[in-house]
This record gives C-alpha cells, structure tokens and sequence, in this order.
C-alpha cells in the first residue's frame, strides 16, 4: 500500500529500559543494527500496526510497554534504487514513518525474538538513548536522527542516587557541623533530574 508519492506507511519503535537506554536489534545474519519497525496494513491504525510490529519483531504485548509519545508526523526516508526490487522500481520510493516511544514496564525475560516464524533479529542489546547512527544503514540515519530528536523531550527522567546514602555515609551538605538534616538518622534519599 504505497500513497501518491510512492512511501509505504509504516512505523518505528523506540523501546526504553527504566534507564532510558533503547532496544537495539541485529538484523537477521547482518552486521545492520536497528529499531523495530514494520509496514501499516490496510485497515490498520499506526498504533495497532505498533503493537503487531511489537509483537512480531520482539515478542511484546501491550501489557508490557507503556506509550510515552509518538511522532507528530510522518517522518520520510527514500531507499535506493539498488534496494529496491526490480518490479517495484519506479512506483516505490521509501517508508513514511510514525515513530512511537515506548517504556518496558515488564521485564528483559519478556522479550522472545522467535514470537513468530519470520524473526527479524538474531540478537539483540541495551543502548544508550543517542545509539551509533553509524552502525545503521545509511539511507535511515537521517529519519533515526530525526525520530531520536522529536521525542528525546518525552524521555522520563531517571532517579540518582544519593551517593553518600550509598556508601553508609550522612547526607552532610546540608549541616556543615556533618549533622543529618533534621538532626537524627541518615538523610532521605535525594531525587534529581
């Protein structure tokens, strides 16, 4: 299902951990690392086609994520020629994509990168939010670059630590005399963004 311009409407995942790094998955028998991303079927909502993409490449149900946020738009990227299938070549031009972000909110054991019988990855790994755009395939960076950048703002902010909580110490920043706040026991653990 192409539109007039000739993009096939499909869409991206970015999935979370609770430390705001990104599922990464290895092609099947390639070297290419990328999100999880699928082709709208006729009928479909792009967050319906999400959720089968979800499924299909990763193993996860909606039970297992929590939507954060989608792109406003469609992002656009073309495919070159040589990528294209001989028959395909002059109607087909490229995917146009609705990037959703997700959290997990089950767990890593959840994941089953053989849901189905047509597994997109081989392997698959945490990365940082800001992954290696040079380990994609050239002709999606930009549109990676693009989806990173629109929903880095949607990204939950993570918990730090105290560290002085951590090492068995006081909180002494606030008492220069090294008095806990409020004058008896250790300090409540600090939160920051």
């Amino acid at each position: 299902m192409l539109d007039r311009e000739g993009f096939r409407p499909n869409v991206g995942i970015i999935l979370l951990n609770a430390r705001n790094q990104v599922f990464w998955g290895k092609r099947l028998r390639t070297h290419s690392w990328q999100f999880p991303q699928g082709g709208i079927k006729h009928g479909e909502t792009p967050e319906q086609a999400m959720f089968r993409e979800l499924h299909e490449e990763v193993g996860l149900r909606p039970e297992h994520v929590q939507i954060l946020a989608r792109t406003r738009d469609w992002l656009r990227y073309e495919v070159p020629d040589h990528f294209i299938r001989k028959d395909a070549r002059g109607h087909y031009r490229g995917q146009k994509q609705i990037w959703f972000l997700l959290r997990l909110v089950g767990r890593d054991s959840d994941m089953n990168l053989r849901a189905t019988n047509h597994p997109e990855f081989d392997a698959w790994r945490w990365n940082d939010y800001w992954v290696p755009l040079d380990v994609v395939i050239e002709f999606k960076r930009g549109v990676y670059e693009m989806a990173l950048t629109e929903l880095a703002r949607f990204l939950p902010r993570t918990t730090h630590h105290n560290r002085y909580l951590r090492a068995g110490m006081r909180d002494r920043r606030h008492d220069p005399r090294g008095e806990p706040p409020h004058g008896d026991g250790p300090a409540a653990e600090q939160t920051g963004s």
